[in-house]
């Protein structure tokens, strides 16, 4: 299993565009389902937040290997769904991250840049 993540994350809908929003949420799911199947991407979590007075409260966890990530955003089926996104919800934004071994990597590296 990749140990590279994409977190596609949210607010909430701008106000007027929440049927947007909905009809866009279906789409970005069956792409995703879509790249799942292909091998393009190993899997996808989407997470919905309780309310709790913050900025963040959703958001999609797209899992793979490095590379797979890296071919996905670059295609214009990607950039065309999150620049679609950013009409219409608050907040949204992409970040890369990493999980499984790669945490313990970064935490040694962590470790070793601390001045003594």
């Amino acid at each position: 299993m990749g140990s590279s993540v994409l977190l596609f994350g949210w607010n909430r809908s701008i106000a007027g565009r929440e049927k947007v929003s909905a009809g866009h949420f279906d789409e970005f799911v069956n792409y995703l389902s879509g790249l799942q199947r292909s091998g393009a991407i190993q899997g996808f979590d989407v997470v919905f937040l309780d309310p709790h007075g913050g900025d963040f409260n959703g958001f999609f966890l797209i899992k793979g290997e490095s590379s797979q990530l890296d071919r996905v955003i670059s295609t214009n089926e990607w950039i065309t769904h999150i620049t679609r996104a950013s009409l219409h919800l608050e907040g949204s934004g992409v970040v890369r991250g990493v999980t499984g071994d790669e945490v313990m990597k970064r935490m040694v590296i962590w470790t070793n840049v601390i001045p003594s």
